[in-house]
């Protein structure tokens, strides 16, 4: 599937955005740098002696920069690039999900499209 495909069948705004990304799971820790996050998932760059593979669940924590919070998500591993690495989101507590709510209104500017993407992912 070429990009441009890939990119109209999203049905979440990608923010770009740059933070550091923790990533937890039973067997290891990584740090990534945030490349773009959405309602339901992020893409961050591949942190060095990644070993985790499509569909294994770990945890992420995104602190972005000059706050006072953090947001904490439930993930799957979507996809493994040789550069990148997508999430995609199954879990995330209230506080979170305030905070990233908050994050893509100030970033899209369209409250009608954030309805539809809260509307989309609630579904």
């Amino acid at each position: 599937m070429d990009n441009l495909a890939y990119k109209e069948r999203r049905r979440f705004s990608r923010i770009p955005f740059e933070a550091v990304v923790s990533i937890d799971s039973a067997d290891g820790h990584w740090m990534g740098k945030l490349i773009d996050i959405s309602l339901k998932g992020l893409l961050i760059s591949r942190p060095p002696h990644w070993t985790k593979q499509v569909g294994e669940p770990v945890m992420l924590e995104v602190c972005p920069p000059e706050t006072n919070y953090c947001i904490r998500m439930e993930v799957s591993v979507a996809h493994v690039e040789p550069n990148q690495v997508g999430f995609e989101c199954h879990h995330i507590d209230l506080d979170s999900i305030s905070h990233l709510r908050r994050l893509v209104e100030l970033n899209i500017g369209d409250e009608t499209v954030l309805n539809r993407e809260l509307a989309e992912m609630i579904s």
